[in-house]
């Protein structure tokens, strides 16, 4: 109904609003290991994309905050603002997939903190949906969605990357 439609609306307002307040008060800091493993990849010819639920805005603002520029530390950005459909759906991905020029999902790794991080991934095709604990969900909760993997520490990616030879991207 048009009343609890406007409600909704304000609160996603004020939300929106401390959540921008806090993005610009409180440090923020990478996950520890992300900046070597980017390094790592891209040496290898491996793509970096992040993808995000939040809006443009909020990313980009986290992106300058932590000193990453697309085309140095990363190769793109994806955020819910740039697709009609969230996570669990795969629009984040198909998106970033078709920036890059890549056809193939099964040279894509997902990687991501909760359920529908995986779930988006397997939605996709990628050939890995893997599960880190650093983040919004329990080992536990993550391991719900199935993973191809569960890592406590973004380093932990490389070993499990070199038994693949297909991979062109990874999405974070």
């Amino acid at each position: 109904s048009e009343p609890h439609d406007r409600q909704a609306k304000q609160i996603h307002r004020e939300f929106m609003e401390e959540l921008k307040y806090a993005y610009q008060t409180y440090p923020i800091k990478a996950q520890p290991g992300a900046t070597q493993l980017f390094e790592i990849l891209r040496q290898h010819g491996v793509l970096v994309v992040l993808n995000t639920g939040f809006v443009s805005e909020t990313a980009t603002y986290i992106l300058k905050k932590l000193e990453w520029v697309i085309g140095r530390e990363i190769d793109g950005l994806i955020t819910a603002s740039d697709v009609k459909n969230n996570r669990p759906k795969p629009d984040m991905i198909l998106k970033a997939m078709a920036q890059l020029g890549i056809d193939n999902p099964k040279s894509v790794v997902k990687i991501g903190d909760s359920m529908v991080d995986i779930e988006e991934g397997q939605n996709a095709g990628c050939l890995l949906s893997i599960g880190i604990t650093t983040g919004a969900q329990t080992r536990a909760e993550v391991q719900k969605a199935n993973p191809s993997y569960i890592i406590d520490n973004l380093l932990e990616l490389l070993p499990i990357l070199s038994k693949y030879n297909s991979v062109a991207a990874a999405s974070a």
